[in-house]
């Protein structure tokens, strides 16, 4: 396990509540948030996830109580990323923005389950 010095993501403050809130509900208090980065086609697919278990390829991020986990492979391409909770009459759920990636035209930088059609 690595220890980030420098903020690889950042949470906003909603979305450091909301994910306390979802693991409070899940009963997964002493989980980490798993951030990973997958290449899909030309862009990439993100995926959150609760996790427990923390490997030695992890750098963790601590911010406000909360713990968020990436790989080192992905480490480089999520420099920078900032996720952020949106929520409105429509739909609801994490955003991430990451300025090493292009974006397509939506909060979620393109190629993804977003249902944006891209």
């Amino acid at each position: 396990m690595i220890e980030s010095k420098v903020a690889l993501v950042t949470l906003t403050p909603l979305a450091v509540d909301k994910l306390k809130a979802v693991m409070e509900e899940q009963g997964e208090t002493d989980s980490a948030l798993r951030l990973l980065l997958v290449p899909m086609g030309q862009g990439v697919q993100y995926m959150l996830s609760l996790d427990k278990e923390v490997t030695e390829d992890d750098i963790t991020i601590h911010q406000d109580g909360v713990r968020v986990l990436v790989d080192r492979d992905s480490a480089p391409l999520l420099e920078g990323t900032t996720i952020d909770y949106h929520e409105d009459l429509m739909r609801s759920g994490f955003v991430i923005d990451n300025p090493n990636i292009a974006k397509s035209g939506c909060a979620c930088g393109g190629n993804c389950s977003c249902g944006a059609g891209h």
